[in-house]
């Protein structure tokens, strides 16, 4: 577990570290997925108001993953949940999930929904693990093979 050593602040989607943790995203999803089968937001898309992009860092200002919560409204959407391959396996998923469960709590949000791939199987249990329940295609998206779609009352 990455313990008090972790800290999760609100960054810049469109710093150095915010492009470094998404490029890693990106780079993870190809390595199970085609461009047609992602359906990820840029780190432009990630500055928009509404989105909170959180970063866990450690002690030392060291980035080790982030997540972004997207204020759909009636709920909040989970996009690019992304933990470095160096910090797995240390809490840094769960921790960041944690804070953006809180974020959306204090937003007034009692809906969390997410959109995954099948293929992504320690992303899938780790939503299972926390009490997210697979459901059908929500907002814009479509069914698709490679997308699993879930979702956990808050």
């Amino acid at each position: 577990m990455a313990g008090a050593t972790l800290r999760i602040t609100i960054e810049d989607p469109l710093s150095a570290d915010g492009r470094a943790l998404l490029e890693g995203s990106e780079a993870a999803l190809r390595e199970h997925y085609g461009p047609d089968e992602c359906f990820t937001f840029t780190p432009e898309e990630l500055a928009r108001p509404g989105i909170a992009f959180l970063v866990a860092r450690e002690a030392e200002g060291v980035p080790l993953g982030c997540v972004a919560l997207v204020d759909m409204g009636g709920y909040g959407e989970i996009k690019r949940l992304y933990v470095r391959p160096e910090a797995r396996g240390r809490g840094v998923a769960d921790a960041l999930m944690d804070a953006a469960e809180a974020r959306a709590r204090e937003a007034g949000l009692g809906l969390m929904r997410l959109e995954t791939g099948p293929k992504l199987t320690a992303a899938v249990s780790l939503y299972r693990r926390r009490g997210y329940r697979e459901r059908g295609p929500f907002g814009d998206y479509a069914a698709h093979p490679a997308s699993l779609f879930m979702e956990k009352a808050l």
